[in-house]
C-alpha cells in the first residue's frame, strides 16, 4: 500500500473504465467562476486526506484515487461531467463544495446512485437520497452571531446583501426572522445576480439607508469586489459586515481588512488554536512545503469530506442503502466505541460541530466568540 493519492482525469477514466481495486472519489470543487479562488485549496486538502487514508491501509487494501471536476463551470457542464462518471460507474462517491444551484442539479442527475458529501455552508431544507451535508445551515450561522453582535455591538439597524440564488436567499430569510426576534429594524434588503457589475453603486444605495450592520451573503469574487467597494466608500470602519462565506482566500483577495468591523461566521477557521488545526497546518507543510495552499474553511471541509467517504468505504457503508443514516450519525453522535471504530485510521476523527465568529485582522481572521 502506498501513501500517495493518484489524481485521475475524467477523460482518462472514461477510456480506462471502472477498477474495483480502488476507491474513486469525484472531487467537485470550483476551479473557475465566482468561487474559483477557493478551489485550489479545496483540491489540495482533499489530496492530503486521500494520502492519509492510503497510508492507513485504505479500504481493506483498496487505495483511494481522486477524480477532480471543475464545479465552477455552468451547471449543464458540471452535470454532464458528473453524469458521465456515475453512468460509467467510475466513481464511488462525490465530495466537494460549489454553489447550491450546482448541488441541486448534480443531486437530480445522480439520483442517489452514489453517495454525495456536500461540505460548505448550505441552505437547509430537504436533502437528496444518499446525500450528506457537513456544513452549517443558515440558522446555525446567523442566529447566534447576529444575537452576539446585537448584544455586544448594540446593532439596531440591519441591512442584507447577497447573490440571487438558493443559499443567499435562505440566509436572507433567516436574517429577516432574527431581525424580527431582536425587535430591530431592517433598513435594506437586496439580492443581485452572480457576477453583478458596478457594486460600488450598490454600496452607495446601501450607505444611504444608514445601517449599523450588513449581513453579506455574496460569494467568491462578488464578495471580494463588494469589500473593495465598501472600503473605497469609507464604510469599512463605520458599518459592521457579517459574512457567512468569508474565508482566508477571499480576505486575501480583498486586500485584507484592518477596520475592525468585518466579521465571518464559519464552522472552521485556521485561527482556532487546537490539535486539529495544528495537525492540518503541519501536515500541509510536510505535503506541500512553502507553497502550501491556504487552509480555509472550504479546504478543511473537503479534507473532512474525503475522510468521511474513506471511512464509509473502509467500514463497508459507502454503497449501503443506509449510507446517509450512517454518515450523519458518525459526524454528529457522541464519541462512543462505534464512532471511534468508524473513524479509526483517520487522524482527526469527526468534523467539529461548533460555530465560530471571527473578525478580520489584516490578512487573518481572529476568533472572538465560539458557539456550541
Amino acid at each position: 500500500m502506498t501513501d500517495s493519492a493518484d489524481i485521475r482525469s475524467p477523460a482518462e477514466l472514461l477510456y480506462a473504465g471502472p477498477d474495483p481495486r480502488v476507491v474513486r472519489i469525484g472531487v467537485l470543487v470550483p476551479m473557475s467562476g465566482v468561487l474559483g479562488l477557493t478551489g485550489p485549496s479545496g483540491l489540495a486538502f482533499a489530496e492530503l486526506a486521500a494520502r492519509e487514508f492510503n497510508a492507513a491501509g485504505g479500504a481493506q487494501g483498496r487505495p483511494m484515487e481522486l477524480v477532480p471536476v471543475d464545479a465552477g463551470q455552468p451547471a449543464t457542464h458540471v452535470v454532464s461531467a458528473v453524469r458521465a462518471l456515475v453512468d460509467s460507474r467510475l466513481v464511488d462517491a462525490l465530495v466537494g463544495f460549489h454553489t447550491s444551484d450546482i448541488r441541486r442539479a448534480v443531486d437530480h442527475a445522480v439520483a442517489g446512485r452514489v453517495m454525495s458529501i456536500f461540505t460548505p455552508p448550505h441552505e437547509g431544507g430537504p436533502i437528496a437520497s444518499r446525500a450528506v451535508r457537513l456544513g452549517e445551515s443558515p440558522g446555525a450561522q446567523l442566529v447566534p452571531t447576529m444575537r452576539w453582535l446585537h448584544e455586544q455591538r448594540h446593532i439596531r439597524r440591519w441591512a442584507l446583501v447577497g447573490n440571487d440564488y438558493i443559499w443567499p436567499q435562505a440566509m436572507h430569510r433567516t436574517a429577516r426572522r432574527v431581525v424580527r426576534q431582536l425587535s430591530a429594524e431592517l433598513v435594506f434588503d437586496r439580492l443581485v445576480p452572480i457576477g453583478a457589475q458596478h457594486l460600488e453603486r450598490l454600496v452607495g444605495v446601501l450607505a444611504s439607508a444608514r445601517p449599523d450592520a450588513v449581513v453579506v451573503s455574496l460569494v467568491g469574487n462578488d464578495l471580494v469586489e463588494f469589500n473593495r467597494a465598501f472600503r473605497a466608500a469609507g464604510l469599512d470602519r463605520r458599518v459592521i459586515r457579517l459574512s457567512g462565506s468569508l474565508e482566508e482566500n477571499c480576505l486575501l483577495a480583498s486586500g485584507g481588512d484592518d477596520g475592525g468591523e468585518l466579521y465571518a461566521c464559519m464552522r472552521s477557521l485556521p485561527s482556532v488554536v487546537d490539535h486539529r488545526h495544528e495537525h492540518l497546518a503541519a501536515a500541509a507543510d510536510r505535503q506541500f512545503g512553502p507553497t502550501a495552499p491556504l487552509l480555509d474553511a472550504y479546504a478543511e471541509g473537503c479534507y473532512d469530506g474525503v475522510h468521511l467517504a474513506g471511512a464509509m468505504a473502509r467500514t463497508g457503508n459507502l454503497t449501503a442503502a443506509s449510507a446517509t443514516v450512517v454518515a450523519n450519525y458518525m459526524v454528529s453522535a457522541p464519541h462512543g466505541k462505534d464512532v471511534a471504530d468508524f473513524w479509526r485510521g483517520t487522524p482527526l476523527g469527526a468534523p467539529p460541530r461548533r460555530m465560530n465568529l471571527a473578525v478580520a485582522d489584516g490578512l487573518d481572521l481572529r476568533v472572538v466568540a465560539t458557539f456550541d
